[in-house]
């Protein structure tokens, strides 16, 4: 029996991924803060096949800690997709930050995504199937104004996910990594990254795509050979691309061996 993650999983992008991968037949391990969302999900994906091992974790992966602890939770299930989709948002400009809720972005969107990235590749590299998602956005791709903070996680996130696409391909490996990059979507995105009570997109964002039509761009990405999905932000139309950022083979590493 086999499993795919999903990280992010109590709302918007992860909610309606889950709901996707369930239509596949998938089984599945939710990872979210709030287990009262996650049960929610779990009676929605039980709608669409009440077959399915349905797993749900609450952690908070902010704490590299919970990224390991959680980790080391899973080692008795059989994972064939991980998709690192916990993440958050700011809206300022740099000198007018909450150090506070940057210092908790910074460890969601790139610690954690790392350590499970990591963990993961490290344990199944070589197994037939299996692919890494890592959910990055067009911001990842284009730097933005008051947006500087959060772009630059998810650069990293971009870089960080091409590189090791190439690296695995470069070893021959079982394995595929692949960056998702969302444009505007109607999640908690806005509300959290402006800290609202409320957002309403409709009226307020000129154009954006549904949670329910990004977990088909993750269906997409996932079934194909490519390892980038991104949106265009200026047609929303939906790309399948090979590596964008340049790439070029490093040192090799010294052997041990006497």
């Amino acid at each position: 029996m086999k499993y795919t993650v999903i990280t992010g999983a109590s709302s918007g992008i992860g909610y309606a991924t889950a709901l996707a991968f369930a239509s596949r037949g998938k089984n599945l391990i939710l990872a979210a803060r709030r287990q009262d969302k996650l049960e929610q999900l779990k009676v929605e994906i039980a709608k669409i096949n009440q077959h399915l091992d349905v797993i749900v974790k609450s952690v908070d992966l902010s704490v590299a800690e919970n990224a390991h602890t959680f980790y080391e939770s899973l080692k008795n299930y059989e994972i064939e997709t991980w998709i690192n989709n916990a993440g958050f948002g700011n809206f300022a400009s740099v000198g007018e930050h909450n150090l506070k809720k940057i210092q908790s972005m910074l460890h969601l969107n790139i610690e954690a995504l790392t350590i499970l990235s990591s963990l993961f590749v490290r344990d199944y590299e070589n197994v037939d199937g299996t692919q890494l998602i890592n959910v990055s956005s067009a911001a990842g791709y284009t730097l933005i104004s008051n947006f500087v903070t959060y772009s630059s996680t998810k650069f990293y996130v971009s870089a960080f996910t091409e590189g090791l696409a190439q690296e695995l391909q470069s070893r021959g490996s079982k394995m595929k990594a692949k960056v998702l990059a969302p444009a505007v979507t109607e999640t908690e995105f806005e509300k959290h990254s402006l800290d609202l009570n409320e957002f309403q997109y409709e009226g307020q964002v000129p154009k954006f795509h549904t949670s329910k039509e990004m977990a088909g761009f993750m269906l997409n990405l996932y079934d194909s050979d490519k390892t980038v999905g991104i949106v265009d932000e200026s047609t929303y139309e939906f790309h399948l691309k090979e590596p964008i950022f340049p790439f070029r083979e490093g040192t090799k590493k010294a052997s041990t061996a006497p």
